[in-house]
């Protein structure tokens, strides 16, 4: 059951546990619960809302950071993290495999805010050793989202003999 309410959830957070009952044959206090249990051990952490910001005249600028950093004994990446991702500006923190340890992804007002906030805020931290930063130029796709459909795009489906 969790799985199935966190399914419909992440595809569509606006729905109602009337609704989600209704779509699993469920009751509506049932799911209403376990949505409440969820949020109460975190399962469930937050509701946002995806949004466009190329159709509005507030345009951020979204960057993603590489950062290689030397783990802190007895905490390894752990600490360090945190102290990144308390910051503002930061929107997510990965640990990664392959050629860098974490990556940051952080929104800025202009190219300028984030270049201050990688010189200024991140490059200085004690455990980080480099950083390369990647700017958005185009989102496509986000969080399974299509952002925006490609000129003469058919939403029907093809029905052949």
């Amino acid at each position: 059951m969790r799985e199935s309410i966190l399914n419909l959830l992440e595809k569509d957070a606006r729905l109602s546990a009337v609704e989600i009952a209704e779509r699993l044959g469920l009751s509506a206090a049932e799911v209403a619960a376990e949505i409440r249990s969820m949020e109460d051990e975190r399962v469930i952490c937050g509701y946002q809302t995806l949004v466009n910001w190329d159709k509005t005249e507030t345009v951020p600028v979204t960057a993603l950071i590489e950062v290689k950093v030397t783990p802190q004994r007895g905490m390894g990446f752990d600490k360090i993290a945190e102290r990144i991702y308390l910051f503002d500006e930061v929107k997510a923190v990965y640990l990664m495999s392959g050629g860098f340890d974490l990556t940051v992804i952080l929104e800025g007002k202009t190219l300028r805010e984030v270049a201050l906030f990688v010189s200024e805020k991140l490059a200085p931290l004690d455990s980080v050793l480099s950083t390369a930063t990647h700017f958005v130029l185009k989102k496509y796709k986000d969080h399974g989202i299509i952002m925006e459909r490609a000129a003469g795009h058919d939403e029907r489906l093809l029905v052949s003999p």
